[in-house]
This record gives structure tokens, C-alpha cells and sequence, in this order.
């Protein structure tokens, strides 16, 4: 899969901007604050329906304006191309089309484009607390088989339903209160099952691949390991039945997959408390990694892979050896700094307060 063009209309601080992209290797580049990661920003919203940087979609949108627009052609590994445009707005409904035929849910957009992204926020996945390492993992489900997506809708929404009802019956279940959270805990336990069944069979499957990345980024072998512990054991159904007097008396879902975590370790010991910064760092790129290799393994399409800065948090060491792990495809990479001395790009753009202009090689 390959990015061929980028249009940005009023997005963060472009009001207009088109870019075309080479085969293999683009290095942008610019000084801070110039708009590099708004670039990638709108690529990654694209594949992951959002901003990697975890702004809400009105932060997209040009300060004096009311919808901030995307295009994106993509060449698919079949050399079919796509073009797939997005509008943001600041206040309503978002609108994506694909080949100009308006999706009717925004989350059909999900594997059209694939992306892998990388950013200097990712340590937060090894030093950060479980919601981050969750969302990694069900990204890379939704990537992996992208009706997934719908699984965690699905948690979601029987979740948001069922602690509104415990927030409303202040510690006290009367019959149709009662009748009510029977419906949201069928939904919520059916959904949560399929979750974390999808959840720990993805894990099983990266744990190779994963070793192999830690190993590669890092230069020296270790045991890595990614663990699940969810916060029940049996079915959901069984232990939201258990848990009802305490779920009302606290007014909130005690358990579910929104309480599971995701245990990483080096050498036995978690990453989180015993891992030094380097050996941290080299994890997160190889949770990335990892999650990249299970799309590609299932030959669902060719991630593009969107770097955000990240050599510039990496010693010469690791960010060759990071260079040396990507797979093959179309890497996009940002940066303030020189680029890596093995980093051979086939195009570079400067980006200077807001104005792009490809560089002639």
C-alpha cells in the first residue's frame, strides 16, 4: 500500500496544501512547529480515525474556520488507487467518502488505508498506565480483522449505557432498573467475551515477532514477553451477575475489558518499574513493530509506515538499528535534525512555516 497524493484544506495550520509522495523512503523535514506532524496526522486519522496525537477532531480544525478537509489517493497493493476524502467538523457530524460515494458510518473507513505509526509519545506505551497499552492492542485487532472495530464499539456503548444506569439508581435497584441492567450486561458480556478472545489470540500471534523487533532495535537478545490478564475469569456474564451489589453500591463496572491489562516484560521483570530508558524506548518501537508485522503476516496489505520525529529521541546506535528493522514498503518520516548518517531517502520535503516544497534529489 502507497500514498500518492495529500491535499489538506484548513487542517491544523495549512488553509491549502497539496504533496505527492515516491515509492520508498520521504524524509520531512522543518523546524519545530512548522506543520511536519500535521502532515502525518492527516494520514494516520485516515487509517486509525483519529489523531495519534490524541487531539479531539476540533483541534483539526483552522482557527476562523468551520471544517477542515483531507485527501488521500492510495495505491493499493493491487496498483488499484482510492481516493478517500474526509471533513472534519468543528461542530456536527464528520463526512468520508471513498471514490466519492459518502460512507454511511465513518467507522467503514477502517481498512481502506493501513498505517503503522510512530511518535516520541509511544514510550507511554511501556511507562504508561493500561488504557494506552489497550488501545494499542485493539488497534492493531481492528487492523488485523477489521471487523473488530464493531466488537469494541460494541463494549463501548454497552459500558457508556450501563454505568449511566448505575450512576442514576444511587445504590438503589428497584425492578425496572434491575430489568434494564439484565439487558446492558447481556450486551456488555457478549461483546466483552468476543473482545478478549480476539484480544489474546492477537497477542499469542504477535509474541514471536515481537521478541524479534525487541531484539533488533535494541541489538542484544532478551526475553520479552506481552502478557493479557484480564479482570475475570470464566464468562463475563457469571461475573457481572457476582458483581452487582458492588457495581451499584459504587455507581460503575468494577470489571470488563475496560479493566483488563497487558503485562509487558524484559527478562522477566516489568518493563514499567525495572527497565531502563533505553531498554523502554527499544520496546515501544518494538510493540510497533510487532503490531505491524501481524497485518503484513496476514497479507491484508502493506502498512504504510508514518515516523513522527522519532530519531530524535533515539542514540545513533538505536536509530540505525531501528532504520535496519523497518520492513519493506513506503516510510514517511519527519524530523527537525539531521537525518540518520544509513538513512537513504528517495524524497525529501521541506516544510517552512506552513509552505511544503519537495526537494529536487
Amino acid at each position: 500500500m502507497k500514498i500518492r497524493t495529500l491535499s489538506l484544506v484548513d487542517w491544523r495550520s495549512y488553509a491549502q496544501m497539496s504533496v505527492s509522495f515516491d515509492d520508498g523512503l520521504t524524509a520531512i523535514i522543518g523546524e519545530n512547529g512548522h506543520g511536519k506532524t500535521n502532515l502525518i496526522e492527516a494520514i494516520g486519522w485516515m487509517a486509525g480515525l483519529g489523531s495519534f496525537r490524541g487531539a479531539p477532531d476540533d483541534a483539526l480544525v483552522r482557527d476562523g474556520t468551520d471544517a477542515a478537509v483531507a485527501r488521500v489517493t492510495v495505491e493499493g497493493d493491487d496498483g488499484r488507487e482510492q481516493l478517500i476524502e474526509v471533513e472534519i467538523q468543528r461542530a456536527g457530524r464528520n463526512r468520508v467518502q471513498v471514490n466519492r460515494q459518502r460512507l454511511r458510518r465513518t467507522g467503514d473507513l477502517v481498512g481502506v488505508l493501513q498505517a503503522t505509526v510512530f511518535s516520541p509519545d509511544d514510550l507511554a506505551l511501556v511507562k504508561g498506565g493500561p488504557t494506552l497499552r489497550r488501545g494499542w492492542l485493539d488497534t492493531a485487532v481492528a487492523s488485523r480483522h477489521p471487523r473488530n472495530l464493531v466488537l469494541r464499539s460494541n463494549v463501548e456503548r454497552a459500558l457508556k449505557q450501563r454505568n449511566a444506569l448505575l450512576r442514576g439508581v444511587h445504590g438503589r435497584l428497584d425492578a425496572d432498573a434491575a430489568f434494564t441492567l439484565d439487558v446492558w450486561d447481556a450486551k456488555l458480556a457478549e461483546a466483552g467475551d468476543q473482545l478478549l478472545a480476539a484480544r489474546v489470540e492477537l497477542l499469542a500471534e504477535m509474541a514471536t515477532t515481537l521478541a524479534g523487533a525487541y531484539d533488533a532495535v535494541a541489538q542484544k537478545a532478551a526475553d520479552v514477553t506481552a502478557n493479557y490478564q484480564a479482570s475475570w475469569e470464566g464468562s463475563l456474564a457469571d461475573t457481572l451477575a457476582s458483581r452487582r451489589e458492588l457495581d451499584v453500591r459504587r455507581g460503575i463496572t468494577t470489571v470488563g475489558p475496560h479493566r483488563d491489562e497487558i503485562l509487558l516484560k524484559i527478562g522477566g521483570l516489568p518493563a514499567r518499574t525495572h527497565a531502563s530508558q533505553g531498554e523502554q524506548r527499544s520496546l515501544a518501537l518494538a510493540l510497533r513493530l510487532a503490531a505491524d508485522g501481524v497485518v503484513r503476516a496476514a497479507g491484508i496489505a502493506e502498512p504504510v509506515l508514518l515516523l513522527d520525529d522519532v530519531f530524535s529521541e533515539l542514540d545513533p546506535n538505536r536509530a540505525t538499528a531501528l532504520l535496519d528493522a523497518l520492513p519493506p514498503g513506503q516510510h514517511i518520516l519527519t524530523t527537525a535534525a539531521e537525518l540518520p548518517p544509513k538513512a537513504r531517502p528517495d524524497q525529501i520535503i521541506r516544510v517552512h512555516h506552513g509552505a511544503v516544497a519537495p526537494q529536487i534529489l
